[in-house]
């Protein structure tokens, strides 16, 4: 063939194309496990932060997370939990979830140190340039957040990327999201303003008015379904014929909805 006609230019480009394309398609492949493990490995260290418990080496993140968390759950919008399978809460893609009319509910149950149960809580939502999210850990008493992380995909630095600073991250600790026995929620307000519902209020970040109430309305929107669920931890844990009743009355519903 002549290699300076038209026909063998065209054969030998589609050939190197094919051959450059199968050889990255490889390559993908290979890499794919690699890259969602790191994925994976991130989204564990965000929830370990939102327990205070500190980011360990790389190799020992996926042990850590599940050294603490002792349990997945999906549970409904009357406080029940539906599904107990392993990752089952942490595999929900929270970005799909929340445009769904009947979302999905996960919570990653925690054993501290101490003994101690919490339950983590993610939530996803918007800011000024992109998607927000983050993980509220709430303590079992079903009200009073223990612990709290967000994070961004493209916010201002130095303005809104300051969501993931520690120390707005801090502010959240200790907040109460029912009040006199309603639920209330927490509210990301500047500094000065009250709420208008009662609800406990954060200082938003000097300069990020936006991406500021983009936290307040995440944690709305996405905490609000939670509320009969934080509900039965409240009853369970006053409950004055047990000592752990909050323990011990979710793992009995778990152990209902465990597959065969």
């Amino acid at each position: 063939m002549n290699k300076n006609s038209n026909t063998y230019q065209i054969l030998y480009a589609a050939v190197m194309v094919l051959l450059v394309g199968s050889v990255l398609a490889l390559i993908y492949m290979a890499l794919k496990p690699k890259q969602n493990e790191n994925i994976a490995n991130d989204t564990r260290k965000q929830i370990l932060s939102a327990l205070h418990i500190g980011a360990p080496d790389d190799s020992k993140v996926k042990e850590t997370y599940e050294k603490y968390i002792i349990q997945d759950l999906l549970v409904d919008s009357e406080g029940n939990i539906i599904d107990s399978t392993k990752n089952v809460a942490f595999d929900v893609d929270m970005k799909k979830n929340v445009k769904l009319a009947e979302r999905q509910l996960p919570v990653m149950k925690c054993r501290m140190d101490d003994g101690s149960v919490k339950y983590v809580l993610p939530m996803y939502g918007a800011g000024l340039w992109g998607p927000i999210w983050g993980y509220v850990a709430m303590n079992d008493d079903g009200t009073t957040i223990y612990g709290a992380n967000f994070s961004h995909e493209g916010e201002t630095p130095g303005l809104g990327a300051r969501i993931a600073d520690q120390d707005f991250q801090d502010k959240f600790v200790d907040k109460h999201l029912f009040v006199d026995g309603q639920f209330k929620g927490v509210v990301v307000l500047k500094k000065g303003q009250k709420s208008t519902t009662g609800a406990e209020v954060v200082d938003a970040l000097t300069g990020a008015t936006i991406t500021s109430l983009g936290v307040s309305a995440m944690l709305e929107d996405c905490l609000t379904p939670y509320e009969a669920f934080l509900q039965k931890l409240q009853g369970a844990n006053s409950a004055p014929s047990a000592e752990a009743p909050v323990v011990e009355t979710i793992e009995n519903e778990t152990n209902d909805n465990q597959p065969e």
